[in-house]
């Protein structure tokens, strides 16, 4: 069963058990998942509905730091609950140093010498990371690696 198809069967599972604010979450997903397909024309696998759904979860972070920033912790809540539902679609994270060894590995594969290097590195390991890793923090280990050395 692909990602997508999956949840299709959660929004179907979330209908029947009426529990609507799992159901509005699932929807919006399907939406941004609809609009990426519809825009560049294609149907998306795997990958490209994780990336959506990273996109949606970096988006809930800024809307969550925002909220709480404003005293609002009512409309915090909200977004606390769809980026929990939403991460429940993501693949298990990578720990701090499983991360530093990729980084390490993409450093020693690519010959990078200088920060003029970053993007040849992070070239490497977005695709090995993107979904499993928060591509900001990774990027500032990058960014560190290749300043010290």
């Amino acid at each position: 069963m692909t990602l997508k198809e999956r949840i299709n069967e959660d929004m179907k599972a979330a209908m029947r058990a009426r529990e609507t604010a799992k159901l509005g979450t699932i929807r919006l997903l399907l939406a941004a998942i609809k609009q990426k397909e519809v825009d560049e024309r294609i149907a998306l696998d795997d990958g490209a509905v994780l990336a959506v759904i990273d996109k949606m979860l970096r988006q809930r972070r800024d809307s969550i730091a925002q909220y709480e920033a404003a005293g609002r912790t009512d409309l915090a809540d909200v977004e606390k609950l769809e980026a929990e539902l939403l991460t429940a679609y993501m693949p298990a994270g990578l720990s701090a140093e499983e991360i530093a060894t990729a980084v390490a590995a993409a450093v020693a594969e690519t010959g990078a010498a200088g920060p003029g290097d970053m993007g040849k590195v992070m070239g490497v390991l977005k695709p090995k990371l993107a979904g499993r890793a928060d591509m900001t923090e990774v990027s500032k280990l990058v960014k560190a690696r290749l300043a010290g050395g």
